[in-house]
């Protein structure tokens, strides 16, 4: 599809701007004329987190000027100490929207700047350098997420139910019934996605109890980065306005289907042309053949590139190939290229022209997790890289000793291990940059030996009394 134009990075100029004449100035007051009071400069943390300060709205060409400053140090995974000197936030001006559950609030996404110049260990500025790169190759990036999460109300004695109570089949997937039932949610939902234009066009119960998926427009990544960026805060705000709360949580049931976040992804050449379609594949996948060099690339990396697209320690509890209520997990544990395949990381989909990257879930950083799979496809580009044919065969089926004989290889299976992977990693160091890449290994790092020192129930459970 031909992606959008990208936004446009605004100025960022230290010095003050002028209250008037200026495209934020201009911005400023068709806003105001709609009667927007407040404008919600963002960017995220490492994990992804929506991180802001708020302005009046007539201080939207201050803030273009990077008059909003802040603190890294304040933040997880900035590479920042107390005593350095603040970074700016700088709105995209064309990335801004009507926050539509408070219609007198714009949220703008915005690039960390320091000292006027771009902040190497900005996420949207990784994803941009990413971008860039592709761009001197004459390539737009296009990427599409398929949201899946979790609604679900608290009982009084804590614990967690789905919505509608009477979402309780063995296997609800696709269910009309529940599905209805949760309708005053869900329909809000999408009439402010369509509401903000970004295509909805299709939207279901997912297999778990309680869970859904909303699928919406192809874009460039950039875009696709700040609307899945303002996607979670929208549906967690609107959940919790329906007496619910939503969850991107990769796994929050042990016996339950788990949420992914699949990312649709393929090149664009001049005038939007999809360089990742071709009708006459000869292996029949309708991918092309720089398609094939970018999925090898990303191969290459799957290591690495797990710790960003399942960046928590609960990730790797959804990458696994059973244990939940319908049968098989639906997830990938294998570092493979398959056709229409949910058994590997990557899965070429029956009307080809695309790659799906089955491991990523909503717990990552949009911008991070883009901007290293797209790296690692352009090296698979610039070195003509051959995943090998796809694989047709369920793979959580095939025989350990056959899958080696055939050199299939696992995934990560906890985060330690995906994060020893990227931290080795030199393609990840040079997308990050050096800060940002030991800062996330570090931070990553931390996460995982403080919950591999807890003591869960599970092990009182089994060991209190039997020892």
């Amino acid at each position: 599809m031909t992606a959008p134009p990208a936004p446009t990075l605004a100025s960022d100029s230290p010095d003050p701007a002028p209250p008037d004449g200026t495209a934020a100035a201009a911005r400023a007051a068709e806003l105001q004329a709609a009667g927007v009071r407040y404008a919600a400069i963002t960017y995220v943390d490492i994990h992804g987190r929506s991180k802001a300060k708020v302005v009046p709205i007539d201080h939207l060409p201050h803030a273009v000027a990077g008059s909003e400053l802040y603190t890294g140090a304040a933040l997880d995974g900035v590479p920042q100490e107390v005593h350095d000197d603040e970074v700016a936030s700088v709105p995209d001006l064309d990335g801004g929207v009507v926050v539509p559950w408070q219609p007198d609030v714009a949220w703008f996404p915005s690039d960390l700047t320091l000292h006027g110049e771009p902040f190497e260990a900005c996420s949207r500025q990784v994803l941009r350098r990413s971008r860039a790169a592709a761009a001197e190759l004459g390539y737009t990036f296009n990427l599409g997420i398929e949201t899946e999460f979790y609604v679900l109300r608290r009982g009084e004695d804590g614990s967690l139910a789905p919505l509608e109570a009477s979402d309780t089949l063995a296997k609800p997937c696709y269910d009309l019934r529940t599905l209805m039932r949760t309708f005053p949610f869900i329909d809000e939902l999408v009439t402010m996605m369509n509401g903000l234009g970004w295509g909805v066009y299709s939207f279901d119960h997912e297999d778990g109890n309680g869970q859904f998926e909303t699928d919406f427009g192809y874009a460039d990544a950039l875009v696709t980065a700040d609307r899945i960026t303002f996607f979670k805060l929208m549906v967690t705000e609107l959940a919790r306005r329906h007496g619910a709360l939503a969850t991107f949580m990769p796994k929050p049931f042990g016996h339950l289907t788990g949420s992914g976040a699949h990312m649709n992804m393929s090149l664009a050449g001049p005038g939007g042309t999809n360089l990742f379609a071709d009708a006459h594949d000869p292996r029949g996948c309708g991918l092309s053949a720089l398609g094939y060099q970018f999925a090898a690339g990303v191969l290459r990396h799957a290591g690495a590139i797990c710790a960003v697209v399942a960046p928590t320690v609960n990730s790797y509890k959804r990458l696994v190939r059973s244990g939940n209520m319908s049968g098989f997990t639906w997830a990938p544990v294998f570092a493979t290229l398959g056709s229409n395949n949910r058994t590997n990381m990557l899965r070429i989909p029956m009307a080809g022209g695309r790659i799906e990257c089955r491991a990523a879930d909503a717990s990552m950083n949009t911008y991070l997790a883009a901007a290293l799979v797209l790296a690692a496809g352009l090296e698979g580009i610039r070195d003509d890289l051959d995943p090998g044919a796809p694989t047709r065969e369920n793979l959580y089926l095939v025989a350990d000793d056959e899958r080696a004989r055939r050199g299939i290889t696992w995934l990560p299976r906890t985060l330690d291990e995906a994060v020893a992977a990227f931290r080795d990693d030199p393609l990840a160091a040079e997308a990050f940059g050096a800060d940002l890449h030991a800062a996330f290994a570090e931070l990553k790092q931390a996460e995982w030996d403080e919950y591999h020192a807890h003591v869960s129930d599970w092990e009182l459970d089994r060991y209190l009394t039997a020892l």
